[in-house]
């Protein structure tokens, strides 16, 4: 089967760090560019990072810079993102999907969703 398994999810307090996984499974990764994304409750989902296939090239939205990672290990099938200083606003369920992460708005058309995984950030 053809899909995105997401982990790494959790519960964590203001100021401490995650490290996300999105696995492939049934393809290999390496042809694909992977963006992350997350919905807040009762918010529209939102593109949080991607990065290419060809030469790892990444883009960032405004609240992740400089705070979170995304990387990948081909050999391993895996794109990762680092969370750090993770903040309550940055609680959500996050997804991982197939995108194009050449154009500014690489947001705006996904496909191949994962299921997500929950991250909850409160005191």
């Amino acid at each position: 089967q053809v899909q995105l398994v997401e982990s790494g999810g959790g519960w964590v307090q203001p100021g401490g760090s995650l490290r996300l996984s999105c696995v492939s499974s049934g393809f290999t990764l390496d042809k694909y560019a992977i963006g992350w994304f997350r919905q807040a409750p009762g918010k529209a989902r939102e593109g949080v990072s991607c990065i290419r296939s060809t030469d790892e090239r990444t883009q960032y939205s405004d609240s992740a810079k400089g705070r979170f990672a995304i990387s990948r290990d081909n050999a391993k099938n895996t794109v990762y993102l680092q969370m750090n200083s993770l903040q309550p606003e940055d609680t959500g369920v996050y997804s991982c999907a197939i995108v194009i992460c050449d154009r500014a708005d690489w947001y705006q058309n996904a496909g191949l969703w994962g299921q997500g995984t929950q991250v909850t950030v409160s005191s």
